[in-house]
């Protein structure tokens, strides 16, 4: 999935006795350091301390003329406090990074503007007053690289920037009754930003026979032409997941959701006798949605977070079964197209549960480094599980109770960095979200912006 650029504010600081070109020179040279790496920057000229405080007045200004995700606090001298707090009070609300400049090599002489005696005299002060902020220096021998580190924190901000303003829709509503899968709209609109909104089946259905039959024979012929059938698929199945999906989409688009979880056992097996794989399947790979079933308020979350931090579609994934290395992670449904190894593979619902008017995603996995995680919460404590670990392909298995010749699930075995029993000493739920590659870094970083427990 694409995420929209990294956007900064940016302002340098440098005493008012430093020589203001030394001061603008190294701002410029560190705003087009940004800017090459692809961050959009709301800027203002360099602050001084000057008595009068025309640089903080015209900074706070120009800063908010617009929004960005974060304030980058360039150091390029020696600064008063005061000076620099006078001016970034005004974004508060914002993460922010420290980052101190460096001097400069001349004649075999370093030459040097106390870059760091102002980072330093700053960064107790900063945490004091409950910035939530990074503090990144240079060094003389590697000039403006810190740059690369502004840009690592800059897209966690942006995805906490992101998780600000998400909505998700939930058709239905705690399906099969479950726990794991509740959230507190108002702690989690407080705490991590997004709005969780509850729609019924019957608006779904309704916009479902309103359907044009020409916009599902289009879906249809696109589905035929690039999934492989391992069983001849009725049309009915088809068009039946693919009016559902067409549905939801209009809700989506009337209500801007990012990521939708339909009611599964208790609604459209149930009411609507046929399985919620084909939609599901279909928000996510031409939707572009975050899906996942059962009213899973807390995954919906994570699997945002992991699409804003990572690109990655945020799969979900479910346990079957632990071994004495690794966890049995499957899917009784479908896999978005992004984590399957080859061709997205399907054949009839083969009957489980008795429904048969579906289709079943039998795709194989992709393995490899990966990492899973997970939202919970305690009232308005917000803690994420994380582990890293290796998936690989699973060994033979079935689940009971599909007609024979039963078949094999998308699945992984997850071999974690930890013992198995310590990571099941912690689950938070039967779904958890993956991204392929280590990305711990970058979800405690988010976590720590929101004040997220990491476990």
């Amino acid at each position: 999935m694409s995420v929209r650029n990294v956007k900064a504010g940016f302002v340098g600081f440098g005493e008012v006795f430093i020589p203001r070109e030394l001061i603008e020179q190294k701002v410029s040279a560190a705003r087009r350091a940004l800017q090459d790496r692809g961050i959009e920057l709301v800027t203002t000229a360099p602050v001084s301390d000057d008595p009068e405080r025309v640089d903080e007045k015209r900074a706070i200004a120009d800063l908010s003329r617009e929004d960005f995700d974060f304030l980058v606090v360039c150091v390029a001298g020696w600064i008063p406090t005061h000076t620099v707090i006078d001016v970034i009070s005004y974004f508060s609300h914002k993460p922010m990074v420290l980052w101190g400049l460096t001097g400069f090599v001349r004649n075999d002489r370093l030459v040097t503007t106390a870059d760091q005696a102002g980072t330093t005299a700053l960064r107790d002060p900063m945490e004091a007053l409950g910035f939530k902020f990074k503090y990144i220096y240079d060094t003389v021998d590697a000039p403006y690289a810190g740059a690369d580190k502004v840009k690592a924190f800059g897209e966690v901000a942006r995805a906490a920037a992101l998780l600000k303003h998400a909505k998700i829709g939930n058709m239905g509503y705690r399906d099969m009754a479950l726990y794991a899968t509740l959230a507190d709209g108002t702690s989690l609109r407080r705490v991590i930003g997004p709005d969780i909104e509850v729609f019924q089946m019957l608006e779904i259905v309704q916009k479902m026979d309103a359907l044009e039959p020409a916009d599902i024979s289009s879906v249809v012929e696109e589905i035929r032409a690039e999934w492989s059938f391992a069983e001849p698929v009725p049309e009915s199945a088809l068009a039946t997941g693919v009016r559902m999906y067409l549905a939801v989409m209009e809700k989506v688009r009337e209500r801007g959701y990012e990521a939708v979880s339909l009611v599964d056992v208790d609604g459209v097996k149930k009411l609507l006798h046929f399985p919620p794989a084909l939609p599901l399947l279909l928000l996510a790979d031409k939707g572009g949605v975050a899906s996942i079933p059962e009213n899973d308020c807390l995954g919906s979350v994570t699997q945002l977070i992991v699409r804003y931090l990572t690109g990655q579609v945020g799969a979900y994934l479910e346990f079957y079964e632990f071994f004495e290395d690794a966890l049995l992670m499957g899917v009784p449904d479908y896999v978005p197209s992004e984590i399957v190894d080859g061709a997205v593979t399907v054949l009839p619902w083969p009957g489980f549960g008795g429904l048969k008017d579906g289709i079943l995603n039998i795709s194989k996995v992709r393995t490899g480094e990966a990492t899973i995680c997970r939202l919970a919460s305690r009232g308005d404590r917000y803690t994420m599980h994380i582990v890293h670990g290796e998936a690989r392909a699973p060994r033979s298995w079935e689940e009971a109770g599909w007609e024979p010749p039963a078949p094999q699930l998308p699945s992984i075995e997850f071999v974690p960095d930890c013992t198995v029993d310590e990571f099941a000493q912690q689950v938070y739920g039967q779904h958890y979200i993956i991204a392929y590659g280590d990305h711990r870094g970058k979800l405690m970083e988010l976590c720590s912006l929101l004040d997220i427990e990491v476990v």
